[in-house]
């Protein structure tokens, strides 16, 4: 079966003067269509023409080895279709290749969104139809009216809502697929007519700056695969911190991955409407990263192996690491480890400590609040799973401490994933209240005059509102982390499990008493500045 693309280009453009020439992201805008036809050249054996009246035009087309046809002024001119433009092209290329065409893709090039293997997919499908026609279009079902007898009347039956409008297919101008016997002077298109839906973002035909811009900001989008974890043992940080990275990565293709024992995770991936793969095994990872083919990895899994990353380095070009101290993270881009300072034996690579935290957009916008000397709101945290269940130890605490602080509120916000939120019950009439999976925990902590809560994310959200805090690790590694130090305004009773009941009840009562500590607590916690962290991620993510 013998192919054809042809790609129509004039020189002229009043819109955008010379916009088939003009760089958009960095590249002429017609080599996006040919560039696209280059590829079904490699899978189908295609051959490529563009026709045009343009010398510039017909320069870029012979850089890339395409076959120029040109044209007559009289095919040239501002009023002329695209039909004898194509019938023109056709006649010369079966000429010049003494071929006789069985198909003719006629493939605008304005249409620099359109992906290859988009083409790729419909013309396969065009030779496995009966169909005449295939043109690219968008379904866009809207409620319209129309004009009739100098009267607005309307083009719908009812009132519905657009997914239950009926299709509306608006032609992008992408590619037309026509058999051979279809392309005459006047027209291009058969009897028996299909279309073929694309995504809106491949939809865009440049005719206007507005096109334009909007084509750029989808070309300079990046796929990005976020492979994170959430299991009970080891917590909601790294889904929590993805999702929030997530949040700040609009504009660009994200895909979560995670595996399948992270359970806890993959519910609150589920709860948050991105979009999301489970794998087994590395057999599993590799199948997504070859279809998915990302721009950019990012692995919030803790350490990570040397095999894995040179896995990853097959389909992507930039791989950056949260937490990472294995030996994997000498082979990634860059490795962000807020939580960890001073190590020795980093790699170069390495960007460590607290002016590297990502902090979630609530707490940029939330406010700190005034100073109380008087200790009255007492939270309780411990993240999204709480694997040493903290939580329940100090429930009992805290039902020992109303009798000798009546006057406190005890606020618990027990996370997600917490296995043993059953146990713990609101006593009003002990000041013990409980909030489960709070959906804004900085309006909690902008309340609260001190905390109690784990070595985790939480302590640097707790230094931007201000709230001075007794922390207590939940293992050996979390007991690692070194900002939760009296010099950022926290107190650590070290490893929580280890921790005597006495020794915790003695210090949230000193440090309720002592309104001055926690005030140099406060402004400790008030000096740092943590907009900055999230700029500095978001520039090391995307290698801006």
């Amino acid at each position: 079966m013998k192919i054809l693309i042809v790609i129509p280009a004039r020189g002229g453009s009043k819109r955008i003067p010379r916009k088939n020439v003009r760089l958009m992201n960095g590249k002429p805008l017609i080599l996006y269509s040919i560039d696209n036809a280059l590829r079904l050249t490699r899978s189908f054996g295609a051959d490529i023409c563009v026709s045009t009246d343009d010398e510039e035009l017909g320069g870029i087309a012979e850089s890339r080895n395409i076959e120029i046809i040109w044209r007559d002024q009289s095919l040239a001119a501002d009023n002329i279709t695209l039909d004898p433009v194509i019938y023109d092209a056709v006649k010369k290329m079966e000429n010049r290749k003494c071929e006789n065409y069985d198909i003719i893709i006629t493939m605008q090039a304005t249409s620099p969104t359109l992906r290859a293997q988009t083409l790729v997919n419909a013309l396969e499908a065009f030779i496995e139809s009966e169909h005449d026609t295939m043109i690219s279009c968008v379904n866009r079902p809207h409620l319209s009216w129309r004009r009739e007898n100098g009267r607005i009347v309307k083009n719908y039956e009812k009132r519905l809502n657009s997914q239950e409008l009926p299709h509306n297919y608006l032609e992008t101008g992408a590619f037309l697929i026509t058999r051979r016997g279809c392309v005459t002077e006047n027209s291009r298109i058969g009897e028996d007519i299909t279309v073929y839906e694309t995504d809106q973002r491949e939809a865009i035909d440049i005719d206007s700056e507005e096109d334009w811009i909007s084509a750029e900001s989808i070309l300079r989008r990046r796929r990005i695969v976020l492979r994170c974890v959430g299991r009970q043992e080891l917590g909601m940080g790294h889904i929590y911190r993805c999702l929030s990275l997530a949040n700040k990565l609009i504009g660009h293709d994200i895909l979560f991955v995670t595996d399948d024992r992270s359970r806890i995770g993959i519910a609150k991936l589920e709860e948050s409407y991105f979009p999301y793969k489970i794998i087994s095994d590395d057999n599993d990872y590799e199948k997504i990263l070859k279809n998915y083919m990302p721009d950019i990895v990012v692995n919030d899994i803790l350490d990570t192996d040397e095999s894995l990353i040179k896995l990853e380095r097959k389909y992507t070009k930039r791989i950056v690491n949260f937490e990472d101290m294995g030996p994997g993270a000498f082979f990634a881009d860059a490795v962000i480890n807020a939580l960890y300072e001073n190590n020795p034996n980093k790699p170069y690579n390495v960007y460590e400590g607290s002016d590297y935290y990502f902090i979630r957009d609530e707490f940029l916008i939330e406010t700190p609040k005034e100073f109380s000397a008087e200790c009255r709101n007492i939270m309780i945290m411990f993240g999204g799973a709480d694997p040493s269940n903290l939580t329940g130890k100090l429930y009992e605490i805290c039902q020992v401490l109303h009798a000798k602080m009546p006057q406190v509120e005890f606020h618990f916000l027990t996370g997600f994933a917490y296995s043993h939120k059953d146990d713990i019950k609101p006593r009003p009439e002990l000041n013990i209240f409980v909030h489960h999976d709070a959906k804004r925990v900085s309006g909690f902590m902008k309340k609260a005059d001190m905390c109690i809560t784990s070595q985790g994310r939480t302590i640097f959200e707790l230094a931007s509102m201000g709230v001075p805090a007794i922390v207590l690790a939940q293992n050996e590694r979390e007991a690692e982390h070194v900002f939760a130090g009296m010099g950022n305004g926290f107190i650590n009773l070290g490893i929580g499990e280890r921790t005597d009941t006495l020794t915790i009840i003695k210090t949230i009562m000193w440090l309720a008493d002592m309104p001055h500590v926690r005030a140099e607590m406060r402004d400790l916690q008030l000096s740092k500045k943590f907009e900055k962290g999230q700029q500095r991620v978001m520039k090391l993510v995307l290698g801006a």
